[in-house]
């Protein structure tokens, strides 16, 4: 796999610090720079080839959103930043991902899996084509991960998609969207749920714990549910 050269933007040291250790942790990614404002980024950018850039939102002068859109022919942008509000812009911008602080490692380390998928991968194009979902929602259409995906939630008319981070709210049924995802892999467990179970934590009671999410089993689902994931229920 061919290294990324990695730019750093981030106007606290606290936080460029914590992105320098993580990026340590992975030999693809050789740091480039590391800055604190978007003007010392621009300069970097100009002078030296970047595959990727670790990008905050709330910086001084030019924020990241404003930078973003001055690059002409921008590299794969990873927005780091402390604010959710502006996940629908980034992902317009056509951002590779959006983690919001404080992020784990692990979260880190699939953004980075995210943006070293080659960008020219058509003779594998079915295959990869199988591992996004397109959804429509307040007139914009988003290019979905399947696996970022922690769990389905009906409400109503429309099913809210829950990340770690950010939620979806497509108008649809959420029978619609179940059949839209692997089975096996994303299981109801509610009439109201669906979850990933590559996403689970733990299971206490009737009750699944994944990251700050907890979600109920309902009863009528249990036995089903714990037969799949080959769990002998007491």
């Amino acid at each position: 796999m061919q290294n990324l050269n990695c730019l750093i933007v981030d106007d606290e040291p606290i936080a460029r610090k914590i992105l320098v250790d993580y990026c340590s942790y992975l030999p693809i990614l050789n740091i480039v720079g590391v800055c604190g404002s978007a003007f010392e980024a621009r300069d970097i950018l100009l002078n030296q080839k970047v595959d990727v850039v670790f990008l905050d939102i709330n910086m001084p002068v030019l924020d990241g959103i404003s930078f973003l859109v001055t690059i002409k022919k921008p590299p794969r942008i990873i927005f780091t930043t402390a604010y959710k509000k502006y996940a629908a812009t980034a992902f317009d911008l056509a951002a590779s991902d959006y983690l919001v602080k404080p992020f784990s490692l692990e979260r880190f380390i699939q953004a980075v899996d995210r943006v070293s998928i080659p960008v020219d991968n058509s003779h594998n194009s079915a295959a990869t084509n199988d591992e996004f979902i397109l959804i429509k929602t307040e007139n914009k259409i988003y290019n979905v991960i399947k696996g970022d995906i922690f769990y389905l939630e009906a409400k109503g008319n429309y099913t809210h998609l829950v990340f770690e981070d950010n939620i979806l709210k497509p108008k649809m049924a959420l029978s619609s969207l179940e059949k839209l995802l692997p089975e096996g892999q994303f299981l109801r467990v509610h009439r109201s749920f669906i979850i990933n179970r590559t996403r689970i934590n733990h299971i206490e009671g009737n009750r699944i714990f994944m990251r700050n999410f907890e979600i109920p089993i309902g009863y009528s689902f249990k036995e089903s549910f714990m037969m799949t994931l080959n769990i002998k229920d007491n």
